[in-house]
C-alpha cells in the first residue's frame, strides 16, 4: 500500500484537505454515522476497562494520547472519565479549536493540543498509559503505520497499551478516494503490527454496527 495513488505527499494533502471541508460536530467526525457514537464508545469502555486499575501488571490512568481526536468525541466520552489527563491530536486546527469548547469544563484536564498528522507526530517519551487511535490508521502509509506504533511504544508508561480501533476489510486493501485512505484486512494489519515489534494482548470485533459499514477491530498492543 505504499504505492498510494498519486504519490504520498497527495495521499496525505488529499485526506487534509477532505477534513478542512468536514462540520465539527459528532455526525462529521463519524461520516454521517452519528447515531452509532454511545455503541462505539460503550463497546470501547468495556474493552479498555479489562485492562485498567491497580495491581500487578494493570495498566495506568494517569494520561491517554487521542490521536486523530478530531472534536474530542472520544476523549470526552471515554478518556476523560478515566484518565486523570488526555492529549489530543488532530490534522485540523478547526477540530481541535472546536474540542475546547465541546469538552466543557473537563476540557480543563486536557494536557496538550497537538496539530499533526500521525507520520509526522513524535509522542513524548515514557508520557502515555494508553495511546488510542480509532479510525486513523487508513490515513497512513504502511511505512509511516509502522514507524508511528513503533514511536508510540517509546511513549508509554510501564504497563502501558496501544489501542487500535478500526475498518477492517474481508481482503486486501480497499482504497478510498473519498477520504484518501484505505482500509486493510485484519491479516494485513496483524503483519503490520509485528513488522512494528509489538504484539496483540487482545484483540475483538465491535458488535451492533449497521451492516452496511465495514466490520470495525479493536487490537490492544504492547
Amino acid at each position: 500500500m505504499g504505492d498510494t495513488a498519486g504519490g504520498e505527499g497527495s495521499f496525505y494533502s488529499n485526506a487534509e484537505d477532505y477534513w478542512r471541508e468536514v462540520p465539527p460536530t459528532v455526525d462529521g467526525m463519524l461520516g454521517g454515522y452519528g447515531s452509532i457514537s454511545s455503541i462505539d464508545l460503550n463497546g470501547s469502555k468495556a474493552f479498555l476497562q479489562k485492562f485498567l486499575g491497580d495491581g500487578d501488571g494493570k495498566t495506568g490512568t494517569d494520561c491517554a494520547l487521542d490521536c486523530g481526536a478530531g472534536i474530542g468525541r472520544i476523549t470526552k466520552r471515554l478518556l476523560l472519565p478515566l484518565f486523570k489527563t488526555v492529549d489530543l491530536v488532530d490534522v485540523t486546527q478547526e477540530f481541535l479549536d472546536k474540542a475546547k469548547t465541546y469538552l466543557g469544563d473537563e476540557g480543563k484536564r486536557v494536557g496538550k493540543y497537538l496539530c499533526s498528522g500521525l507520520q509526522d507526530l513524535v509522542p513524548e517519551s515514557g508520557r502515555y498509559d494508553v495511546i488510542w487511535i480509532q479510525w486513523v490508521i487508513g490515513h497512513l502509509t504502511d511505512a509511516h503505520l509502522v514507524d508511528f506504533l513503533q514511536r508510540c511504544q517509546k511513549a508509554l508508561r510501564p504497563n502501558g497499551l496501544i489501542i487500535i480501533k478500526d475498518n477492517v476489510s474481508y481482503e486486501g486493501v480497499v482504497p478510498d478516494e473519498v477520504d484518501s485512505s484505505v482500509c486493510r484486512d485484519l491479516q494485513i494489519l496483524h503483519r503490520l503490527v509485528g513488522r512494528a515489534g509489538l504484539r496483540i494482548v487482545l484483540g475483538e470485533q465491535q458488535t451492533n454496527f449497521p451492516k452496511e459499514i465495514y466490520q470495525v477491530h479493536t487490537l490492544a498492543l504492547r
